[in-house]
C-alpha cells in the first residue's frame, strides 16, 4: 500500500486543495441544518418574515459557494486520479520491461495485463472517490455528531448509543470485502489468459475444429468469474439495509423522545427537526460508505497486486562499472562447467557443460527435442544465468558486462519469429533504431527476404499483420533474421531460426552471414548445415555428448551417425518419389 500511494506525492498540493474544497462542502452541508432550525424557531414558528428572508438568503449564498467548491473539486479529483493511475501504469510497465525471465516466470501474461489495466483502473477511481466524496462520508458522520451535541446534547446521545455498533460492522465488512474482490481479481486473470490464448491462436482452433471445446473452457473461467463477482458483491449489497435499519431506529426513537421533550418543553421544535437531519444525514453517509467500503476493498486487492510487482526484485542487473568502448566484443565464447534450472524447477536441462568457440567461428548446436540447445543460448545475452559454473565472453563472466552494452552487441533470433504490428521496415528497424535505409536494404538482402519485399505491394512500408499473421513461416524467419543482422552483432544466435527455408535459400543466408564481423551460433536440425559450421556441439539431455566437425562426428558419434543416417534416407525416398512421378 505505501508503494502505491508514495505515488501521490508529486500531486499533493492539489489533492490538498482537493480536499480543502471538499472540506467547504461539508461545512456547508453540516451548517445547513443548524440554519434550518434557527429559521423554523426564531423565523417561521414566530412570525419574523425578516428572519426568514436572512437566513434562507445566508442559506442560498453558503448553498452557491458549496457548488463552486464541488466543481472545482471535481476537476482537481480528476486531475489527481488520472496522473495518478499514468504514474502507477508508466512505473509498472517500466518494471516489466526490467523484468528478466526469471521474473515473468512468476507473473503470467494474462496477469500482468489485468494488473497494467483493470488494477490501475481500479486504484485511480478509488483516489478520484477519495478526494471527491469517500473522505467526506466519515466526515460528515463525525460532523454531524459534534453539531447534534451542539443543537442539543440529550438527544444527541442516541446517534451515540448507535454509530458504534455501525462502526464495528463496516471494519468487518472491510476485512471480507478485501479477501472476496482479491479472488476476483485473480479469476479476472484466468478468463483474461483463456481470452488471450483464444484469440492468439483463433485460426489453429478453427483448423482443428476445437471451437466448442474452447467456448467451453472459456465459459467454465467466466462462470467462475461470475460466481465470485456475485458473492462478493451479494456481501457488500447486505450492508447498506443492515445500515439504514439500524440508522431508521435511531431516527424513530430520535422522533419518540423528541416529542415527549417537546411536549414537556426542554426542546424546541427546530432542534429536533435540525438533529432528525443530522441523522438522515448521516443515513445517508452510512450508505454512501458501504459503496466506498466496497470501492475500497477491491483498492486494497488491486493495490496488494500492483505493490507486488513493483516490490519484484529485478535480478540480472550486470555491472554498471562497464567503461569500455562500445565495440569491445570479439566474440570469443566459453561455457566453464555451466548447470542450469529453470527457476522454481529441480531438473537441470544443462549439466557441466564445457566448450570453447573462438572469435568469427560458426558452429553447429544440434541435439533432440529438450536437449538444452535453446537453454544454452538464453545463457549467453544473461536471458538467464547459470546456476553453476562461469559463461565467459572474451574471458570476461557476462554477470560483469552492463547488461544494455551486452545485449545490444548481440543478435538473438527465438524459435519463433515474432513480428510486430507495423510496416517491414519498422520490424526491421526493431533491432537498431537509428539505421539508415540503406542498413534495413542490406540487411534484408543479407537475409534473403529483399526479393520478397519488392514483390509487396508497399515495398519496406507494406504493413504487417499482428505477429506478421500476413507472412509465410519462412518469410517471418527471415525478417527475423533481418533484424538481428541489421545491428551487425559480434555474437549472432540463430535458434532453429532457417527451419522453414528450402536448403538453397539457407545456404545463401548461411553465406551472407560469413560477411558479418561476428561469432555465430545456431541451433539446428540439419546435418547439411552442420557441413558449413567448423565445428559441431553435439547436445543430448543438457549434456555435451560429443564436439567436433562433420567428418569427426561421423567417425566417433553414433547419435551423430543415426540422425545423418536418417536424413540420408529421406533424401533417398523423396529422390524415389521423384522418379517415380515422372
Amino acid at each position: 500500500m505505501a508503494s502505491v500511494f508514495s505515488f501521490l506525492k508529486t500531486y499533493r498540493i492539489p489533492a490538498v486543495f482537493a480536499l480543502f474544497l471538499m472540506l467547504i462542502e461539508l461545512a456547508v452541508e453540516l451548517l445547513q441544518p443548524y440554519l434550518m432550525a434557527e429559521v423554523i424557531d426564531e423565523g417561521i414558528l414566530k412570525g419574523e418574515l425578516s428572519t426568514i428572508l436572512v437566513w434562507g438568503g445566508i442559506m442560498t449564498g453558503i448553498s452557491l459557494l458549496s457548488f463552486i467548491a464541488g466543481v472545482t473539486n471535481s476537476f482537481y479529483a480528476a486531475h489527481v486520479s488520472q496522473s495518478f493511475g499514468y504514474d502507477i501504469r508508466r512505473k509498472l510497465y517500466e518494471k516489466i520491461q526490467r523484468f528478466s525471465f526469471s521474473n515473468l516466470n512468476q507473473y503470467p501474461t494474462a496477469s500482468l495485463i489485468t494488473r497494467l489495466t483493470n488494477d490501475v483502473t481500479q486504484l485511480q477511481n478509488t483516489i478520484f472517490m477519495g478526494l471527491r466524496i469517500m473522505l467526506r462520508a466519515p466526515l460528515l458522520i463525525i460532523g454531524a455528531m459534534i453539531m447534534a451535541f451542539v443543537v442539543n446534547a440529550k438527544l444527541a446521545l442516541i446517534l451515540i448509543l448507535t454509530i458504534p455498533l455501525v462502526f464495528l460492522f463496516l471494519v468487518f465488512a472491510l476485512k471480507k470485502g478485501r479477501k472476496q474482490f482479491g479472488v476476483v481479481q485473480k479469476k479476472l486473470d484466468e478468463v483474461n489468459r483463456v481470452m488471450r490464448e483464444n484469440l492468439t491462436a483463433m485460426r489453429l482452433i478453427k483448423a482443428f475444429l476445437r471451437h466448442s471445446h474452447e467456448a467451453n473452457r472459456f465459459n467454465q473461467k467466466s462462470s467462475q468469474l461470475m460466481e465470485k463477482t456475485s458473492d462478493a458483491l451479494r456481501f457488500m449489497e447486505v450492508i447498506m439495509p443492515v445500515l439504514l435499519f439500524v440508522m431508521n431506529i435511531s431516527i424513530l426513537g430520535l422522533i419518540w423522545f423528541g416529542r415527549a421533550e417537546i411536549n414537556q418543553g426542554g426542546v424546541k421544535i427546530g432542534e429536533v427537526v435540525a438533529i432528525i437531519n443530522y441523522a438522515l444525514r448521516i443515513t445517508t453517509s452510512l450508505s454512501v460508505l458501504s459503496f466506498i467500503i466496497s470501492a475500497f476493498s477491491r483498492f486494497r486487492a488491486s493495490a496488494d497486486r500492483v505493490s507486488e510487482v513493483l516490490r519484484e526484485r529485478v535480478d540480472q542487473q550486470g555491472s554498471e562499472n562497464w567503461e569500455i568502448e562500445h565495440d569491445f566484443l570479439n566474440g570469443k565464447v566459453e561455457f566453464r562447467h555451466v548447470s542450469f534450472r529453470y527457476p522454481e524447477t529441480n531438473v537441470s536441462v544443462i549439466e557441466d557443460l564445457s566448450f570453447l568457440i573462438e572469435p568469427k567461428q560458426t558452429v553447429a548446436v544440434l541435439g533432440a527435442t529438450g536437449s538444452g540447445k535453446t537453454s544454452l543460448f538464453q545463457l549467453i545475452p544473461r536471458l538467464y544465468d547459470a546456476d553453476e559454473g562461469e559463461v565467459l565472453i572474451d574471458d570476461r563472466n557476462v554477470t560483469k558486462y552492463n547488461m544494455r552494452q551486452l545485449r545490444m552487441q548481440i543478435g538473438y533470433v527465438p524459435q519463433e519469429s515474432l513480428l510486430f504490428t507495423g510496416s517491414v521496415k519498422e520490424n526491421i528497424l526493431w533491432g537498431k533504431n537509428d539505421a539508415s535505409m540503406e542498413e534495413v536494404i542490406a540487411a534484408a538482402k543479407n537475409a534473403q527476404i529483399h526479393e520478397t519485399i519488392c514483390k509487396l505491394p508497399d515495398l519496406y512500408e507494406t504493413r504487417i499483420g499482428q505477429r506478421g499473421v500476413n507472412l509465410s513461416g519462412g518469410q517471418k524467419q527471415r525478417l527475423s533474421i533481418a533484424r538481428a543482422l541489421i545491428r551487425r552483432p559480434k555474437i549472432l544466435l540463430l535458434d532453429d531460426s532457417t527451419s522453414a527455408l528450402d536448403l538453397q535459400t539457407e545456404r545463401k543466408l548461411l553465406e551472407a552471414v560469413k560477411s558479418y564481423d561476428c561469432t555465430t551460433l545456431i541451433v539446428t536440425q540439419k546435418i547439411s548445415t552442420a557441413l558449413n559450421a567448423d565445428f559441431v556441439l553435439l547436445l543430448d539431455d543438457g549434456k555435451l555428448l560429443a564436439k567436433g566437425n562433420h567428418e569427426t562426428l561421423l567417425a566417433s558419434s553414433s547419435l551423430y551417425q543415426r540422425i545423418y543416417q536418417s536424413q540420408l534416407e529421406e533424401g533417398r525416398l523423396k529422390d524415389k518419389d521423384v522418379q517415380g512421378a515422372q
